[in-house]
């Protein structure tokens, strides 16, 4: 592989951009494609795939084969509440391949016996995700049922490219956070609320797959509109 190439990924990787490197195989030629602007490529849509999917491969077209390496930033996870449903969630987030950080600034609830092996930041969310950073690659969910909470933690996911942001909260709770966001000066559309599929869940542990399950289904698949 080309240094300019490497050099292009380990900066990509610093900045947790999503890039792919193309190949076209009868020549070994190589260039690095930004996700931002795979739409203008002739390779579009295979790297539209590859990049939803985290899928590489060979592509073949009527000007050659093509191997696309993709190379996505790790996926983030960022709870806002250390909460029954959060402690269920974790594991299965984990073994998905999320880096996961809980924010709760109710140090009661945000300890390491509850979240083993989990980054634990007990601060208030608007103090802490500045330094956290929100992008395209991070899923966010406000599970505290507390306004003082959620809610500027909520207006920072709205602000970024977050690819999921989910609130717990019944239908009733949603509007009134939804507009509670509008008189913030922030679009509260993208907030999946009630959070997760309606699968008929009840209890922590099932609450926890109906959301790993729209998470899921946004992060692959986007959020339906």
């Amino acid at each position: 592989m080309d240094v300019a190439v490497l050099d292009t990924l380990a900066k990509a990787r610093a900045d947790r951009l999503p890039v792919a490197v193309v190949t076209e195989i009868s020549s070994g030629a190589q260039e690095v494609v930004a996700h931002r602007y795979a739409g203008e490529h002739v390779l579009a849509e295979a790297l539209e795939n590859g990049f939803r999917f985290d899928k590489s491969g060979v592509v073949s077209t009527d000007k050659g084969e093509f191997f696309i390496h993709i190379h996505n930033p790790a996926l983030r996870l960022v709870i806002i509440g250390a909460v029954h449903i959060a402690q269920a969630l974790v594991p299965m987030a984990r073994s998905a391949g999320y880096d996961i950080t809980v924010i709760d600034p109710r140090g009661a609830f945000a300890t390491e016996d509850r979240f083993p092996d989990v980054t634990l930041c007990a601060d208030w969310p608007d103090e802490v995700l500045p330094t956290v950073g929100l992008d395209a690659r991070t899923g966010f969910l406000a599970l505290t049922h507390d306004p003082k909470v959620d809610d500027p933690a909520l207006i920072a996911a709205l602000q970024s490219e977050c690819f999921y942001i989910g609130a717990l909260g019944s239908r009733r709770t949603q509007a009134l956070r939804a507009e509670r966001m509008k008189q913030a000066g922030v679009n509260p559309s993208r907030i999946c609320g009630p959070v997760g599929l309606d699968i008929g869940a009840r209890g922590a542990p099932e609450i926890a797959i109906s959301i790993m399950a729209e998470m899921t289904k946004a992060l692959r698949l986007g959020v339906e509109k």
